[in-house]
């Protein structure tokens, strides 16, 4: 009887996390992939470093907006099942 118990919460803390688990590594994808993306195009435009450093910034700021925009999203709508 105990174990159905500790295994429902532990689904069910699962449950609640999921959606924020992968924000994360989602967060790092798109400033490594904007990186490697400068840094492709200042070697095939012969403009080192500026690019690279342009669109980690651009990469930076692209995933931070998302990563808030997902939480803010994911919040509101605990609250409305609530």
């Amino acid at each position: 009887m105990d174990k159905e118990k500790y295994t429902s919460r532990f689904s069910d803390s699962y449950r609640k996390i999921g959606p924020y688990l992968g924000l994360g590594t989602q967060l790092a994808a798109t400033i490594i992939l904007m990186f490697f993306l400068g840094r492709w195009l200042d070697n095939l435009l012969n403009t080192a470093p500026f690019l690279m450093i342009a669109f980690s910034l651009l990469g930076g700021f692209a995933g931070i907006y998302n990563f808030i925009k997902t939480v803010l999203y994911l919040n509101k709508k605990i609250d409305k099942k609530n």
